[in-house]
């Protein structure tokens, strides 16, 4: 069976995913790194195997269906989706204004069990909401996949909700790998 976690370092680093330096992040607040996933989301071999390492985590599971809250999120349960054969849902970050005026794209049936993925991870409160879409929707998730985590809180923002959180990579491991790769 293929490493897929080696494979998904090695590939983040060729690829310059994650970038080392001064930055400001979205909420204001500063960083000695930064998480360019929406880089990553959009190469097939980073895709495939963020895929393949959920899909097999999931495989001996009963889960209806895989979430995935725009815009970062849709490619990868898009992929996980055709990996592990199960439907997926997208989740949009507002209601539309027109047609079903739905959050929720694709079929979600009552007491459906689905897994959410996330590209990264901060504290983990925009996948909150989006988790809260699905339970809305008569939905119960079982379980969130992130590519990265960032590891400022998101970890005990799931575990007070009582939601399995299964980072894929964390940013230490992340920075070990470039450090023993480096020297």
């Amino acid at each position: 069976m293929e490493n897929y976690k080696e494979k998904l370092l090695k590939l983040l680093k060729e690829n310059d995913v994650i970038k080392f330096g001064d930055f400001t992040l979205s909420s204001g607040k500063k960083s000695d790194y930064y998480v360019d996933m929406k880089k990553a989301i959009t190469m097939p071999e980073i895709l495939d195997t963020v895929a393949h390492m959920i899909s097999e985590k999931i495989e001996n599971e009963n889960i209806d269906k895989i979430a995935g809250p725009a815009l970062g999120a849709v490619p990868i349960a898009t992929a996980t989706s055709l990996i592990s054969k199960k439907p997926m849902l997208m989740i949009r970050k507002e209601k539309k204004s027109y047609g079903t005026s739905k959050q929720l794209a694709g079929e979600l049936l009552e007491k459906d069990t689905v897994i959410i993925d996330e590209d990264v991870t901060t504290t983990g409160g925009s996948l909150l909401k989006a988790i809260n879409v699905i339970n809305e929707n008569g939905g119960k998730i079982i379980e969130a996949f992130v590519i990265v985590d960032r590891e400022e809180g998101a970890k005990e923002t799931f575990e007070e909700k009582n939601i399995i959180f299964t980072p894929l990579l964390t940013i230490t491991e992340f920075k070990d790998y470039i450090n023993s790769n480096d020297a």
